[in-house]
């Protein structure tokens, strides 16, 4: 049932997806210049809105992550120590934007418990696609944990590497693979009731 789960998603794997940062437009993010961060909007808001869709399961919210990971971004730009690419650490703010909006949703809920069920917005589609399979992954998606969540999000869908899910994360590259293949573990054994469901209707 893995590979079931596998078959409607992108094909990213290991590699670095991501084309190497432009460095002339981090510089001047860095330094403070607008026109600089009004580039980078264009270039990495689209894909972060999707991270924030698919982490949040709502339009209206993940534009509000995406919106405030920019400000704290701008604000916060001038002391990026360059310990990590640039581009990795501007996703870990908005998706550290989209863990407050889901404690704002459920303020005792931990990152490590499944956030409150609402509907995916962002997924992608893939070419040849099942639409019940995807439906019943997408039920799946928003009913695992946050970290796991997020962690297949970055990784089945936004094509990020397990290094930079670590790096994003704020975790190893070992515990992000152990999220990932947890995640597909759970929503496999999703799809799997679901078939076995199916079989006994009249």
């Amino acid at each position: 049932m893995i590979a079931a789960v596998e078959a409607v998603l992108p094909a990213f794997g290991d590699s670095d997806p991501a084309a190497s940062p432009d460095a002339r437009l981090f510089a001047g993010c860095r330094a403070g210049d607008r026109s600089s961060f009004e580039e980078l909007f264009r270039v990495h808001g689209p894909r972060m809105k999707s991270v924030a869709a698919n982490l949040l399961g709502d339009l209206a919210e993940a534009e509000d992550a995406v919106q405030e990971a920019f400000v704290k971004i701008f604000r916060s730009a001038g002391t990026f120590q360059g310990r990590s690419r640039f581009s990795t650490w501007i996703h870990r703010v908005v998706v550290n934007c989209c863990y407050d909006l889901l404690r704002r949703r459920r303020p005792t809920v931990s990152l490590d418990d499944g956030p409150p069920g609402s509907p995916s917005t962002d997924a992608p589609p893939s070419s040849g696609e099942d639409p019940a399979i995807r439906v019943a992954l997408e039920q799946g998606l928003r009913s695992l944990p946050p970290r796991q969540r997020s962690a297949f999000v970055l990784f089945a869908i936004e094509g990020f590497s397990h290094r930079e899910i670590g790096e994003i994360l704020d975790t190893s590259t070992g515990n992000s693979k152990t999220l990932v293949f947890e995640a597909k573990k759970k929503l496999a054994r999703l799809l799997e009731n679901r078939s076995v469901s199916g079989g006994r209707r009249p």
